[in-house]
């Protein structure tokens, strides 16, 4: 096989080669944009912590037309607050059944399954990982979650994960050079 150097090692090329088709990313937000925890003030509010780079990263690829999404079981304003801050449109909180969640966005935006990456961390995640054509497991992914996905994260959720995807991506379409802009 081939192999690609890339920012997170060598690749095989069919990897890349996937990678530069993808047109959408679907992400779960705990435990892939966050760490997983979820942090409860005295007076009941919520907190949770998003890494600016991957903020970047998102930023990135929809720069050059990947949409992103969130697809969520829970439902959380700071969620909304976020993905707001970057530009994602497609915010689905509250979904019990993820595969429906995302089987609809991709009827909407007229994206083929095999156009679509899905990335997540826990069982809940896996009915996305039915509708995609290419699956992401972060590096501390539950293992029934691991062993479903095309490629593990190096990184852990929270930390970088989705920005190594999105770097991924870039690369694969030639155009991680040429990316400028914030993380905000």
């Amino acid at each position: 096989m081939t192999q690609i150097n890339t920012l997170y090692g060598p690749l095989d090329k069919s990897v890349m080669d996937k990678l530069a088709t993808i047109k959408l990313l679907a992400c779960d937000v705990d435990g892939v944009f966050s760490d997983g925890l979820i942090y409860l003030g005295n007076a009941g509010e919520e907190l949770k912590a998003f890494h600016t780079r991957d903020g970047y990263g998102v930023k990135a690829l929809q720069s050059i037309g990947v949409q992103v999404a969130v697809i969520t079981g829970r439902r959380s304003h700071i969620v909304e607050q976020r993905m707001q801050s970057l530009g994602v449109i497609h915010v689905k909180q509250g979904c019990e059944d993820k595969y429906a969640a995302l089987v609809a966005l991709q009827q909407q935006l007229t994206i083929s399954i095999d156009a679509c990456a899905s990335m997540g961390d826990d069982v809940p995640d896996l009915g996305m990982f039915t509708g995609s054509g290419f699956t992401i497991a972060v590096a501390d992914a539950h293992p029934l979650v691991q062993n479903n996905a095309s490629y593990v994260t190096q990184n852990k959720g929270g930390f970088g994960a989705v920005r190594e995807i999105c770097d991924l991506i870039l690369q694969a379409r030639g155009k991680l050079d040429g990316i400028r802009g914030s993380s905000i």
